[in-house]
């Protein structure tokens, strides 16, 4: 039975496969062609937090020495009036006897005083918790001069120091925010963790974001600036209208406590870049800055946005 229907059904198998194969090209080459160049800008490190050094109590030797060990005050001196030396097998036993318990006092004194490098206060936890975050704003194409601010940034910025990444997630919170006009599409996304797993995510957020671009054109990575000529990555029809939309990311990995709202208005957008905005210095552990399309110019169209960045919500 299940013969015959095969032999039924094998003049149009051949037909359907060709079809199907064609879809599949047609639609994979279309995606692969509204995939655009991208910039990338940050750094930052998951080390964990130093342990705290606190200095060791001093301790003083008895007698009238003056003064911690070594310095007087307690020595052999100290045991040879109890031994009383008179010669003998008893009296060298009783002499060696003291000078092991001796050795054993200077010992322990010595590692008492022995400067204030060991490590008496480690830190409770080494394991602290971490927010990573993520958010994407879609900016109508008017808004090209982001791309000009964030092309600047990524030729300029110090993003190999805590200081300079601090001023890098400022500076571009500020940027997307002077143009509130312009907004168009956003979407947040965070996660509580902690700091020996916060790596991993931090990363799967870049990645997703990062694979998306069909080439990293400019790059500024923990201070390693890489930029592409952009001739040699344009292709595709060279006529084609020009988008509409621009399209930027930000990730942050900071300890404590972050969470973004979830965006349906400009007002939650605004607060969602104020709050990635005021991560201070000390807590930021990592950011990076994605935007596409890197060249200026150049934009998404809204079938573009909308088939690579299903996630975003109109506002």
């Amino acid at each position: 039975m299940v013969k015959q229907l095969f032999q039924r059904l094998k003049p149009f198998l051949k037909p359907l496969m060709a079809m199907v194969l064609a879809v599949v090209l047609v639609f994979g080459t279309a995606q692969g062609a509204w995939a655009a160049a991208g910039g990338r800008i940050g750094g930052g490190s998951f080390r964990a937090p130093a342990p705290r050094m606190s200095p060791a109590p001093r301790t003083y030797a008895p007698g009238g020495g003056g003064g911690y060990y070594p310095g007087g005050g307690f020595g052999f001196p100290f045991l040879f009036p109890f031994i009383g030396i008179g010669g003998g097998f008893g009296g060298l036993f009783t002499l060696l006897i003291f000078i092991a318990i001796a050795n054993v006092v200077v010992r322990g004194l010595r590692g008492a005083t022995a400067g204030d490098d060991y490590d008496y206060a480690a830190p409770a936890s080494s394991n602290p918790p971490v927010s990573i975050a993520k958010l994407q704003v879609g900016l109508l194409a008017d808004a090209r001069a982001l791309q000009d601010d964030l092309n600047r940034l990524a030729t300029t910025a110090d993003t190999g120091t805590s200081q300079g990444l601090a001023k890098l997630l400022q500076e571009t919170t500020l940027a997307l925010l002077r143009h509130p006009d312009y907004w168009a599409y956003a979407a947040s996304e965070d996660k509580q963790t902690r700091l020996l797993s916060a790596e991993q995510e931090f990363n799967r957020y870049t990645l997703s974001a990062r694979s998306r671009f069909s080439a990293e054109t400019l790059s500024n990575v923990n201070n390693q600036l890489t930029q592409a000529e952009p001739q040699a990555l344009l292709t595709g029809d060279t006529d084609q209208a020009p988008g509409e939309y621009i399209l930027a990311t930000v990730v942050v990995a900071t300890q404590g406590k972050l969470d973004l709202p979830d965006i349906y208005s400009s007002a939650d957008l605004r607060q969602a870049l104020s709050q990635i905005g005021a991560v201070s210095g000390e807590n930021l552990l990592a950011v990076e800055v994605l935007w596409t399309p890197q060249q200026s110019g150049e934009t998404l169209s809204s079938d573009e946005l909308i088939s690579q960045y299903p996630e975003l919500k109109l506002i």
